[in-house]
């Protein structure tokens, strides 16, 4: 029987911080800092093989972080069993405050040998590609943001209201923009402003399309349909949740998916004391955000009604998901308003809640938990 020796890797953009821990010794051993290279780790293994006269068996980890799952592929490919620890599930066992990289890769080391963690979902090629090119749209969904607070407020600075109505970035908004009176280059300002906002506009309705592109191939088409059921939730956020996530059965639980999205309330309790505050913000941030803004779907609107595009969206699914999805969408909408109206609870806390909600109807649709 092979002995089992767990290497602990504190991985950095310009190099790695590697050691060994076996139950044998009992002890964190080889300490070695070495560059960032999965050669490296390779040729480090190897020397680690020569100081046992046994055969042993290797069993690699690191925090999940900046190299995202490159080294874990370079080393699989390699025949290496690799490890992604979530890090906010590990087990800290240095008490005394002092952080150093051998430290922390002994620590992981030790997650992995007495499995004090949470392994990372490693998506397939495919899913991961589609999730980066999510996020880049998302990204550039940001830089629109930011270039129409700079354009109202360079109007602003200048004496100009609009009071052409209540919303902005309308035909007569954007008609206004351009016929404002502004001399020199002030006007070429606001002009080169107004070129970029309509730059990042038509490319964000062109990736849009993408995504829709995407989500209608076969392997994702049916997931993105069922979601699509519940209010708020478009082609954009139902493709984001499929492919960051997976393989939503790894989920024993509604709640436990709803913790990986960091949507449940933290707690400090001790005997008889119980404290809870905010939601633990632990796990996916991007798919955190996403369902609070499917969120906001549910503070407006009539319990119980169903507008257009929600029925066009629900069309093809079998009558036992719409039944789920419609059941799901008029108890949020009624807590929303129980919540807010009924017990005076903040809006946005109540919003979060209802997040919290639509992931576990989420994982009920994912795993045809629809009963």
């Amino acid at each position: 029987m092979n002995s089992i020796v767990y290497v602990g890797m504190d991985v950095h953009k310009e190099s790695y911080t590697v050691c060994c821990y076996s139950f044998d010794t009992d002890e964190t051993m080889y300490k070695q800092k070495i560059a960032s290279d999965y050669k490296m780790v390779l040729k480090y293994l190897e020397q680690i093989r020569k100081q046992f006269s046994e055969n042993i068996e290797f069993i690699c980890g690191y925090e999940a972080g900046c190299l995202g799952y490159s080294l874990y592929h370079q080393l699989t490919d390699h025949g290496v069993k690799c490890i992604i620890l979530a890090p906010t599930t590990m087990a800290i066992t240095n008490t005394n405050r002092v952080k150093t990289d051998k430290r922390d890769a002994g620590n992981i080391a030790r997650c992995l040998a007495f499995r004090t963690y949470s392994e990372v979902h490693v998506p397939t090629d495919e899913d991961n590609s589609i999730k980066e090119y999510i996020r880049m749209r998302d990204d550039q969904k940001i830089a629109l943001k930011k270039i129409k607070q700079q354009i109202l407020a360079l109007v602003l600075r200048q004496g100009k209201r609009f009071e052409g109505g209540k919303s902005y970035w309308t035909v007569v908004h954007m008609k206004w923009l351009k016929s404002l009176d502004l001399s020199g280059v002030l006007r070429e300002t606001l002009d080169e402003y107004l070129i970029t906002y309509e730059y990042f506009t038509e490319k964000i309705e062109r990736m849009d399309q993408r995504i829709e592109e995407l989500a209608s191939g076969e392997r994702y088409q049916e997931k993105v349909r069922k979601l699509s059921c519940l209010i708020g939730v478009k082609t954009h956020t139902a493709l984001s949740v499929v492919v960051e996530v997976g393989d939503f059965e790894r989920f024993a639980k509604a709640e436990k998916f709803a913790a990986f999205l960091g949507l449940v309330p933290s707690e400090d309790s001790s005997g008889n004391s119980q404290n809870r505050y905010g939601i633990t913000k632990a796990g996916n941030s991007h798919l955190r955000r996403l369902l609070v803004e499917a969120a906001q779907g549910y503070t407006r609107g009539a319990i119980g009604h169903k507008s257009k595009a929600l029925k066009q969206r629900q069309q093809g699914n079998t009558q036992q998901v719409i039944a789920y999805a419609d059941k799901a969408n008029e108890r949020l909408r009624r807590k929303f308003y129980k919540m807010t109206l009924n017990k005076g609870v903040n809006r946005n806390i109540a919003t979060t809640a209802i997040a919290r909600e639509i992931a576990c109807f989420m994982w009920g649709l994912m795993t045809d938990k629809v009963a």
